[in-house]
């Protein structure tokens, strides 16, 4: 069988998983990045804007490290700074809110994006939240909600 994995829109072969295991055995002390370049121009994969697809080949290696197919070098960096911590629990009063809209007077709408009040609405959705709190990928924006001088609400 000549295609036995099809990865990304990208079919492969064991001529091409001897090929991968050929780079890594000509130069034991290649690192994974440089490996994952030398792959993406030997096969052409590149972007429409000539870069090559280096984490989608990245991926592919690992696929083929985890299933036993090939062996990668060591990792030369490990992630650790990257792991995500919990949001610092900060308190608040949370006796419930009793009466109408009209008698809780203005709500206030705070931008709290790259503000002190950012580390409360971190808090807030980590502990009320049923997902839990993830820190979002991109551009995003964050208000609370007040009332009566105390958060209400999180938007995000």
């Amino acid at each position: 069988m000549d295609g036995v994995l099809k990865y990304r829109g990208q079919t492969i072969s064991e001529a091409d998983i001897r090929f991968v295991q050929q780079m890594i055995d000509s130069d034991p002390k290649i690192s994974r990045r440089e490996l994952s370049r030398r792959i993406c121009l030997a096969w052409g994969w590149v972007q429409a804007n000539g870069v090559v697809r280096d984490m989608v080949c990245r991926g592919l290696l690992l696929t083929l490290h985890r299933e036993g197919r090939i062996t990668l070098p060591p990792p030369r960096w490990a992630c650790s700074g990257l792991i995500a911590r919990r949001p610092d629990l900060v308190t608040i009063d949370q006796t419930p809110v009793i009466g109408t809209l009209s008698q809780l007077g203005v709500l206030e709408f705070k931008l709290v994006r790259r503000t002190p009040e950012e580390q409360l609405f971190n808090s807030l959705i980590a502990q009320h939240h049923y997902l839990g709190y993830t820190q979002p990928v991109g551009e995003h924006i964050k208000y609370l909600v007040c009332a009566a001088g105390r958060p209400l609400a999180c938007l995000a």
